[in-house]
């Protein structure tokens, strides 16, 4: 079984049949998968106002319901998940 050390080492997948395949023998290595969880805690929170127009707020909200999440935790994996790759980009040669 080999361990997918980072993100950029899954493929984009043509078919459910070949990502299928592809997961058969490969897994998700632990410090991966601990680095992608955000644990919450209250006493790190700090509370900020973001500025959205109207219509990008009700679009996001949108995609939120279809995901059944709150909106407010979706923006905020979204930009875990986008430091992250940023953060990759930097440790990159």
């Amino acid at each position: 079984m080999n361990a997918i050390q980072h993100w950029s080492e899954i493929p984009p997948f043509e078919s459910e049949e070949d990502e299928a395949a592809f997961w058969e023998n490969h897994t998700l290595d632990t410090k991966l998968i601990d680095s992608s969880v955000h644990r919450f805690d209250s006493k790190e929170s700090t509370s900020i106002t973001l500025r959205f127009d109207p219509r990008m707020l009700a679009r996001i909200k949108r995609l939120a319901r279809g995901r059944f999440l709150n909106y407010q935790s979706m923006i905020k994996q979204w930009l875990a998940e986008r430091m992250e790759e940023e953060l990759n980009k930097q440790d990159r040669p």
